[in-house]
């Protein structure tokens, strides 16, 4: 297959890329100021000219999204929005886009996290924006086209970020990043659709 992994230098995704190659996949890596072709997700016009530039794909990937720790005494909505452009729309983005542009029977693997399902403090925005990318998976995955599917990976605190967010959320369990790559591989190559993989600790 040739995989779109957009992040594909970030933490997560160069296991992922790394994983899809050994497997003998065809990579393509996007992202900020990185990978093979530039995107910034936060914007609908840089999700599409990426589309135009890379051609099609058989499947794409997302394992970079990811939000910011908020206060809900101090959590305003123009930073709600501001969270969403990227993790949110963005990620949405790249399958409303992509399903015109990738090949018949193609994959979507959007990224969450475990506030969808267990609240945090300093997490509320966060977490309401992990539940709404559930939620469009699943009804997005009864209506894309030419046999797509798409499912997103919802993982804990990874243990290769646990120095960097073990202070943030004490007492957290870690996934290795051997067992959340193994939960991306299983919906890239797999045949499921619109399922929420947890990658918990």
């Amino acid at each position: 297959m040739r995989v779109l992994v957009v992040g594909g230098e970030a933490t997560i995704g160069r296991h992922v890329s790394a994983e899809l190659r050994r497997r003998g996949h065809v990579v393509v890596t996007a992202g900020r100021s990185s990978g093979d072709v530039r995107v910034d997700v936060r914007h609908r016009d840089s999700v599409a000219d990426m589309y135009r530039e890379i051609g099609g794909v058989d499947a794409v990937v997302a394992p970079a999204a990811h939000g910011t720790t908020d206060r809900l005494q101090t959590l305003s909505r123009d930073e709600l929005l501001q969270n969403m452009q990227g993790k949110l729309l963005g990620q949405v983005d790249l399958v409303l886009l992509g399903q015109h542009h990738a090949a018949a029977g193609a994959s979507f693997t959007l990224t969450s996290g475990i506030f969808a399902d267990e609240p945090w403090p300093g997490v509320t925005g966060g977490a309401m924006i992990n539940a709404a990318l559930h939620a469009f998976v699943r009804s997005a995955a009864l209506e894309l086209p030419r046999g797509m599917r798409v499912n997103v990976v919802s993982p804990t605190m990874v243990g290769d970020s646990v120095d960097s967010f073990s202070s943030t959320f004490p007492g957290m369990r870690p996934v290795p990043m051997d067992a959340l790559v193994t939960g991306y591989l299983s919906v890239i190559e797999g045949e499921r659709t619109g399922e929420v993989v947890r990658a918990y600790g």
